[in-house]
């Protein structure tokens, strides 16, 4: 790994790299390592062997890669509850790709090409330390905390949420005995422009980042928080 270190506090920030490209690999290793401790792999399979043993803060992982792509690679970390935080990047930039790659379980997702102050900033958003005493609402066994967009589980560690995600859960954790019909729901979290089946869609990611059981389906009603 690079021998810098983060500009946060002095401590360490860990990245692993999995990029194939010959040229752009080098180079966004090189301009990361300003801010943090890099590891470049350009296998697909060489890189989940590495991202597995949990020893980084972020990944960094490139859709298109020899051996195992980084959809694979994604699907096989979370499916191992390896909660760091995943950063994929890719040429594929419709709807559809971003979503697929959410759905497996990426934290953010950046379209090639990009500007390098951009990639350093949201990585710095994925591994923003924050403060425990934060305002915490209870999940069941689970604390979260809405003003950093994070859910901790006794089971598996600290889960990132996206800004959306957040919203949702946090209407649902402050109203705990509540039914929220998908109306109210997009009203309250989504754009004018949603439709309610965008609810029905985050709902699905809230339980394949977190616990199928996080969100009750109340038939014929809508949604509530469960009892994990």
């Amino acid at each position: 790994m690079g021998e810098s270190k983060s500009d946060t506090a002095g401590i360490r920030t860990y990245v692993l790299l999995i990029e194939d490209d010959p040229h752009l690999g080098p180079l966004m290793a090189k301009v990361l390592r300003a801010s943090f401790e890099v590891e470049l792999i350009a296998d697909g399979r060489e890189g989940y062997e590495r991202a597995v043993s949990g020893e980084h803060d972020v990944m960094v992982v490139d859709r298109r890669l020899p051996s195992l792509d980084g959809l694979s690679i994604v699907r096989r970390l979370r499916q191992a509850r390896v909660t760091t935080p995943i950063l994929m990047l890719t040429a594929l930039g419709t709807t559809s790709d971003k979503v697929d790659g959410l759905d497996a379980g990426a934290n953010d997702y950046l379209v090639k090409p990009f500007e390098y102050d951009e990639l350093t900033a949201r990585l710095r958003a994925l591994t923003r330390r924050f403060d425990p005493q934060g305002a915490a609402l209870p999940v069941g066994e689970w604390t979260f905390y809405p003003d950093d967009g994070c859910l901790y589980s006794p089971h598996i560690g600290r889960i990132l949420l996206t800004p959306r995600e957040c919203a949702l859960l946090r209407l649902l954790a402050e109203s705990p005995e509540r039914t929220f019909s998908r109306e109210q729901i997009l009203r309250a979290v989504f754009s004018p422009e949603d439709q309610p089946g965008t609810v029905d869609t985050y709902v699905h990611y809230l339980r394949r980042k977190t616990d199928k059981d996080i969100i009750l389906t109340v038939r014929n009603r809508g949604y509530r928080l469960g009892q994990l």
